[in-house]
């Protein structure tokens, strides 16, 4: 493996690094210890505004006014954010990570601010702000998902013998001269799970977490904007790989042990059947989430779950109008025709897919953004989702899907689907949703997160309480659902 860059010891941001490297130990002595009581732009003097205070000149601007004094001071490029204590590099547009301003000046901040801050929820709750690294909103946001995913949480916090099984097995082999370890992610993953609910309020840095991430994952390794998606398939996919090999044989029907899989993992099947004698080819594959187109906006679809017809609207679709067309039968083109072992050539035919069996918690991915690899451009689809805090998964599993298709006759058949399709609750309930905000090529992602019936905004290292109309009116890109209890 080449070498990792560790966010710890290398900065992200030339332009953080050549202010540092001008004024040296000076570095961040213009910044108060203290907060004024009422901060405003000393151009526009507007109140209540995002501030933010240069580090060269010790002025404070509002965003618009400290993009033109960037550009009249051209030196002037790097800022504090106010109301964050956070860096803003105004060249790059975005945040950015410094170990030393992370240590030295921000915990004295917010120490100070947090005396006079108004706590969002009880410490047990695990409500805790994660710092924003150089473009890891990504990360932050789905890991606050993962957080509060009440089998991960009872996994990680309640008994860690895998993980120090993995400690005792790595101690007895002798790392080569001259290799550095690889730390274990698993172990990165625990320790962000113990930080968090450890009832310290002050927001965490994940910087040992995103370090180990990248050691695993090295096509990841670096500070630009990754996607909130790849990266909750990337940190399942490696917790799979470290907990494999110490894990007893699979289960009845080859199913993994590894926590990542009992959680996440489900079954759907796809039937592609002959337009001409109805001969059925059926595969089921595994899945840790389900992909959902956003339904047309010119189409007019009714919900099979709440029997409601859902209104035309070009801005707004619904999660069960997803996946209504998701389980709906489609058409196959000319070039996807089916080889019809009855018909021994191949014939025009009809696909449909079905939930086989339901992980214990559901991750819809609704696709947002289009890449076109004809015309070269990407896009983001700006629609908004509807999406129900009970959902009955019940019309889109497999069992249901055939009665509908053949009638009651057909379990004579398959009868595995029915055995399957009763052994776990249809019922879930929402816990989590992260939304994409803005542009594709300069967005931010945050998690808003439900507790006890209370939605609560996961912004980096902020933590808001938020009323159930700013949640249904965000963005939805994941959403999360866990399995009610029978």
């Amino acid at each position: 493996m080449g070498s990792i860059i560790d966010p710890n010891e290398i900065n992200p941001c030339s332009h953080l690094s050549s202010f540092k490297d001008f004024h040296g130990a000076n570095a961040y002595k213009s910044i108060p210890r203290t907060q004024s009581p009422t901060p405003r732009c000393c151009s526009c003097a507007g109140v209540g505004l995002r501030l933010y205070l240069c580090l060269v000149c010790s002025k404070t601007h509002c965003f618009d006014h400290s993009s033109a004094h960037q550009e009249s001071n051209p030196t002037h490029k790097i800022a504090l954010d106010v109301e964050r204590s956070e860096l803003y590099c105004f060249s790059c547009d975005d945040q950015v990570y410094d170990g030393e301003f992370d240590a030295k000046i921000r915990r004295r901040r917010r120490e100070s601010c947090l005396k006079k801050r108004k706590r969002a929820a009880p410490e047990s709750s695990g409500l805790r702000g994660l710092n924003n690294l150089g473009n890891t909103c990504f990360m932050n946001s789905v890991l606050q998902a993962l957080l509060h995913t009440p089998p991960l949480k009872e996994h990680f916090l309640g008994h860690w013998e895998a993980c120090r099984q993995r400690r005792r097995r790595r101690a007895a082999v002798p790392v080569p001269a001259g290799a550095g370890e690889v730390s274990c992610l698993a172990c990165s993953i625990n320790g962000v799970f113990e930080a968090v609910f450890s009832g310290d309020p002050r927001p965490y840095s994940p910087a040992g977490f995103l370090h180990s991430w990248w050691q695993h994952s090295s096509n990841f390794a670096s500070y630009e904007q990754q996607d909130a998606h790849e990266f909750f398939i990337s940190v399942l996919d490696r917790i799979h790989e470290k907990e494999q090999p110490i894990l007893p044989n699979k289960g009845i029907g080859g199913d993994c042990h590894c926590i990542a899989h009992r959680v996440f993992s489900g079954v759907l099947r796809s039937d592609v059947t002959c337009t001409i004698c109805g001969f059925t080819s059926t595969t089921y594959d595994p899945c840790v989430d389900i992909s959902l187109d956003l339904e047309p906006s010119t189409s007019n679809t009714a919900s099979s779950v709440n029997n409601v017809k859902q209104k035309q609207n070009p801005t707004t679709s619904s999660l069960v109008a997803c996946l209504d067309l998701f389980t709906r039968p489609e058409k196959l083109g000319s070039d996807q025709k089916l080889y019809c072992e009855h018909c021994q050539v191949r014939q025009d035919s009809v696909k449909q897919m079905s939930i086989r069996r339901l992980p214990l918690v559901l991750c819809f991915h609704i696709k947002r953004f289009e890449h076109s690899l004809i015309l070269k451009t990407s896009k983001k689809i700006d629609q908004y989702l509807n999406f129900p805090f009970s959902l009955d998964m019940t019309p889109y599993l497999s069992s249901s899907i055939i009665r509908k298709r053949f009638g009651s006759r057909i379990f004579a058949f398959e009868g595995d689907e029915s055995e399957m399709s009763s052994k776990l609750s249809s019922e879930f309930e929402v816990f989590a949703v992260v939304s994409h905000m803005g542009r594709l090529d300069s967005g931010h992602y945050v998690t808003f997160l439900r507790l006890r019936n209370q939605w609560y905004k996961c912004d980096d290292a902020w933590i808001t309480q938020v009323s159930e109309g700013v949640v249904k009116a965000s963005q939805g890109y994941m959403i999360y659902y866990v399995q009610k209890v029978l």
